[in-house]
């Protein structure tokens, strides 16, 4: 009679020793059961239909002059093109990059005091579509920040007549953020 020796299970228990017959295979190493398909496709190896074992040995290919080794014609005309590509997109960011720090030079020297309010440089009219996008952005934006303004005065006026007479945190809230949204319709209204 053979016996498997007593072994420590994950919380620290320990299992008896058990005595086994002649010839027993503990569960663990029992083979998995595999029908005669998943065998037949597990012996077969993993290259297409009609390709040979001799073809798929890797042959050391010549480096063409200037490129990869191993890219064709178009493989490498595509990747010059997404390199191009790459290029112009950021060149773009960058001269859009320059075109908002220039509006924004430009609104900082409209806001010298010195400067009369008549003489400040108007925007220029270009057609580009995402400098039209921003605009209608920065309208959006005025529009909304004006309206949070109406909200603070409505409120202000309400608390004043007495309307209400202990308002919550979040009027507070609203009225603490008038000055700042205050600024920030400024600064909108004078990079327009």
């Amino acid at each position: 009679a053979e016996y498997i020796a007593s072994t420590q299970r994950p919380d620290g228990t320990w299992r008896k020793q058990r005595r086994v017959k002649e010839g027993y295979v503990p569960q663990e190493e029992v083979p998995v059961y595999e029908n005669k398909y998943v065998k037949f496709f597990k012996s077969k190896p993993e290259l297409p239909p009609g390709l040979s074992l001799e073809a798929t040995v890797p042959v050391t290919p010549s480096r063409p002059e200037g490129g990869e080794p191993g890219l064709s014609k178009t493989a490498k005309r595509n990747l010059k093109r997404k390199e191009k590509r790459r290029q112009q997109q950021e060149k773009g960011e960058a001269e859009a990059l320059s075109r908002t720090l220039d509006k924004v030079s430009l609104g900082e020297t409209a806001q010298l005091p010195g400067a009369p309010q008549g003489s400040r440089p108007a925007p220029t009219a270009t057609s580009d579509q995402p400098d039209s996008a921003n605009t209608t952005e920065k309208a959006k934006k005025i529009k909304n920040l004006k309206k949070k303004l109406r909200q603070v005065e409505e409120l202000q006026q309400r608390i004043q007549a007495g309307e209400v007479s202990q308002p919550s945190k979040e009027q507070l809230e609203k009225l603490a953020r008038r000055r700042a949204l205050e600024e920030e319709l400024e600064d909108l209204e004078l990079g327009l």
